[in-house]
């Protein structure tokens, strides 16, 4: 008789995926949604990328390689670290996987033993904690208010430290609150650190290159060299490029740590892609101006989307720095009756009623650790995000005190 591992039970769905799923299956009954929900690009991905995966497909580069990439493609993510950050990494320092997500479970099941703690701050990537969890880490989730732009303090930091603490885990620009640090602000967290021998360093940058109002990418090594030796960056294709079902991250990192991460991965999928690796040595090296035009765009539908939501009682939208999320504030909703007389109890019914009233799909706040709020993904045509903004707008009318 099947019986599920008490690893599995600690663990729950991905909650963007399952409200996208929702979406679909309504769109499958012919009802027009607009959905918000999943962090995604709507760009295709780059034609000279394209390209070079077609050029490695017909030159039989379709074998297994190396369990953590290519050295071709490790020494493309080593002239990006160098063109964008400054940053010199050897190929014994380097790993790629199946996405970055895969990248940061290696390095959790390659560190984490029963009990050990790992921080988090909150609001959160929905899949951090779980992977924690996974591991069989203990996640320590650390409040980050909107009145502090939903940013860690090094006071904050310090006060969740414990003996049992193994990793901090920061993500910037965020997802979902696209909250980003200043150099000074990863210095002040990186002295808090420097105390701290025992806490290594996981600097989620996935959305590095999505930054905005001239905002240049920031690495938290940049910031804090001398944390290099415990300090593990995670990158990936997928946001910049518009790959994310090429499923190729990568992370950066001391040579120890990085060599366990293989060994994980190893016995646990093999290689990422032959075709993949191609794709993003392309994507890596070659030329930039989609990386610049997509920002652009992203920064209009920014600037779009706020404008939208700011006009709509009782939301109070945070203005991202950057990635391509607003964290909405809806406390307002709260105790607020729908028509038939059900009462918004959280923000996972305010979601639930975005979605069957308004036929907009968004996540809840629960999701990330951080209620009464929900995330929009602005990675959507600006037709669509007025669509959308405009029936929440119509659907919020309707409730009543």
């Amino acid at each position: 008789m099947f019986k599920q591992s008490r690893r599995a039970e600690r663990i729950k769905p991905s909650p963007a995926i399952a409200v996208s799923m929702q979406a679909k299956a309504l769109a499958g009954q012919g009802i027009d949604v607009v959905d918000l929900s999943v962090g995604e690009p709507d760009f295709d991905t780059p034609a000279h990328v394209r390209a070079a995966a077609v050029a490695a497909m017909e030159a039989g580069e379709t074998h297994y390689t190396a369990a953590d990439g290519t050295p071709a493609l490790k020494k493309a993510i080593a002239t990006a670290f160098l063109r964008d950050y400054g940053l010199n990494f050897e190929p014994t320092e380097i790993t790629a996987a199946n996405g970055a997500k895969q990248v940061i479970c290696n390095a959790l099941l390659a560190t984490l033993d029963p009990g050990d703690e790992v921080i988090v701050p909150t609001p959160y990537w929905v899949s951090y904690t779980d992977l924690v969890l996974l591991a069989d880490g203990s996640p320590v989730e650390v409040a980050c208010p909107a009145e502090a732009g939903f940013k860690l303090s090094p006071e904050a930091l310090e006060a969740a430290i414990t003996p049992r603490s193994r990793w901090l885990i920061l993500n910037a620009p965020s997802n979902p609150t696209g909250a980003a640090y200043s150099k000074a602000e990863l210095a002040a967290l990186g002295a808090v650190l420097d105390r701290h021998p025992n806490v290594m360093i996981l600097s989620d940058e996935i959305y590095d290159l999505i930054r905005y109002d001239g905002g240049a990418p920031l690495s938290f090594l940049s910031a804090n060299p001398g944390l290099r030796n415990r300090t593990l960056v995670v990158n990936g294709v997928s946001k910049a490029y518009a790959m994310t079902g090429w499923r190729l991250g990568y992370g950066a990192g001391p040579a120890e740590l990085v060599k366990v991460m293989a060994k994980v991965q190893s016995q646990a999928t093999s290689n990422p892609s032959s075709v993949s690796q191609a794709a993003a040595i392309a994507a890596l090296t070659g030329p930039q101006d989609f990386v610049t035009m997509a920002l652009a765009e992203y920064q209009s539908r920014r600037d779009l989307v706020m404008e939208l939501l700011e006009a709509i009682p009782l939301l109070v939208p945070h203005r991202p720095d950057g990635a391509f999320y607003v964290y909405i504030d809806c406390s307002a909703l709260i105790g607020r009756r729908m028509a038939d007389g059900t009462v918004l109890q959280d923000d996972t019914a305010v979601a639930r009623f975005l979605l069957e009233v308004a036929r907009v799909a968004v996540v809840p706040g629960a999701a990330f650790g951080a209620q009464p709020f929900f995330r929009i993904s602005f990675a959507t045509s600006r037709l669509r995000l007025t669509e959308g903004c405009k029936r929440i707008a119509n659907a919020i009318e309707e409730l009543s005190q």
